[in-house]
């Protein structure tokens, strides 16, 4: 019940208002998810790209403009956009 104008909520209504990153498609993704890239990425200081058809598992979401976490094999740990991106 809200003490400055008496409203109650229905517990079973709330929502959970967090981090919600969607993939190239529009699916939600989750912490630990694995994701496949679907554009060729360049990688500042490498002479090659994230090649398109990378699996990428276990990533951890984050606040931001590249908003997943992940380690590549190959390049290491980096950042990502989920608009590059698709669930596996």
């Amino acid at each position: 019940m809200c003490p400055e104008c008496g409203h109650e909520w229905d517990p079973n209504e709330v929502e959970e208002t967090g981090l919600v990153v969607k993939d190239a498609n529009g699916n939600i993704l989750k912490d630990g998810d694995s994701v496949v890239v679907v554009k060729n990425l360049p990688v500042k200081g490498s002479p090659q790209p994230v090649k398109a058809g990378t699996k990428v598992k276990n990533i951890k979401l984050v606040e931001g403009d590249h908003n997943i976490d992940c380690k590549i094999d190959g390049f290491g740990s980096m950042a990502l956009k989920s608009e590059f991106v698709k669930k596996a």
